[in-house]
């Protein structure tokens, strides 16, 4: 049997394989499009080197230096004191220098950074509507380190998601192969914890390797989208309480500050994402002793330093 083929079925077939044709290259327009916003905005694990495997032996050693000038090696020795420098200056080759930079001490109002990644997270998932309350709140717990907002904030989101959060396979910001990092097991209150960490029993801590990977992957959009990394970077901007670092770096003007830091009784903690110019750098400590906050202030320049004879000897 014999098909007479019609004009009319030439131009069908015709006509699909010209929107078959389209289709195709609409889906490798789409798939360009993608792979050039990812390498302008949002990268991928794998676009940057790990902060571990990135240790600056010569960043290493003048960071030990400034440990032992300013008279801080015996905290060193006894682990009440840990310090992390990442100098972003070239964000694709960042230079770390670590000192007791995967022992967890207690942290303070420091891991209120992982309420406002949570809350973060299920914004971007669609589950929480940045609204102003929120914002309000958010900027409140970090700028201002507010207890009460830390805790509104906390029941919004969950206490289990914060800790499903930090210990994700994406952020793995507490991991028991580097001895813990970011937990938060307790909220802002008189009340109790209620999930101490599975290591060390601290229901407030942290890592400075871990919280400098917090700010690593927060100025690489590795956290969330750009749009919304902006807002993260807004609330945690112009911080409101003058010490630690902030207060030692007072004397360098131009600077941006990110930062979040934390005070209980002996405990310290301080962290900051610092842009000068073009230049950034990262640094974290923890410190138990009674002096902790001035060790910090007293640090903060001599880093900052640090990285800015760096970038002058290049």
């Amino acid at each position: 049997m014999h098909y007479r083929v019609t004009p009319y079925l030439k131009l069908l077939t015709l006509l699909k394989l010209m929107t078959l044709l389209k289709l195709m290259t609409l889906l490798k327009l789409m798939t360009l499009i993608s792979l050039l916003l990812s390498t302008a905005t949002g990268w991928s694990a794998e676009d940057f080197p790990a902060l571990r495997k990135s240790i600056d032996t010569v960043l290493q050693e003048q960071l030990q230096q400034v440990i032992e000038k300013a008279g801080l090696q015996n905290a060193v020795d006894q682990e009440r004191l840990s310090v992390t420098l990442v100098d972003l200056c070239d964000q694709d080759k960042p230079r770390v220098a670590s000192i007791n930079g995967d022992v967890m001490e207690y942290a303070a109002s420091l891991p209120k950074i992982a309420i406002l990644l949570t809350a973060f997270v299920q914004i971007e998932q669609g589950r929480l509507d940045l609204n102003d309350n929120l914002e309000t709140d958010l900027t409140a717990m970090i700028r201002h380190s507010s207890n009460p907002a830390a805790t509104r904030v906390l029941d919004l989101v969950g206490r289990e998601e914060v800790l499903s959060t930090l210990q994700s396979p994406k952020f793995k910001f507490y991991d028991e192969r580097y001895d813990g990092g970011l937990w938060l097991g307790k909220a802002y209150s008189v009340k109790g914890a209620y999930q101490r960490d599975p290591l060390h029993s601290i229901s407030h801590g942290a890592t400075t390797m871990q919280v400098a990977r917090f700010y690593y992957l927060l100025d690489t959009n590795r956290l969330v989208s750009p749009e919304l990394t902006l807002r993260m970077k807004q609330i945690l901007s112009k911080p409101a309480i003058n010490h630690k670092f902030v207060k030692g770096l007072s004397g360098h003007p131009g600077l941006t500050i990110y930062r979040k830091s934390g005070t209980w009784r002996n405990f310290h903690a301080d962290s900051a994402l610092v842009e000068s110019g073009e230049c950034k750098f990262i640094i974290v400590a923890l410190a138990e002793d009674s002096q902790g906050g001035q060790w910090f202030e007293d640090l903060a320049s001599p880093l900052h330093d640090l990285v800015m004879a760096g970038q002058q000897k290049e």
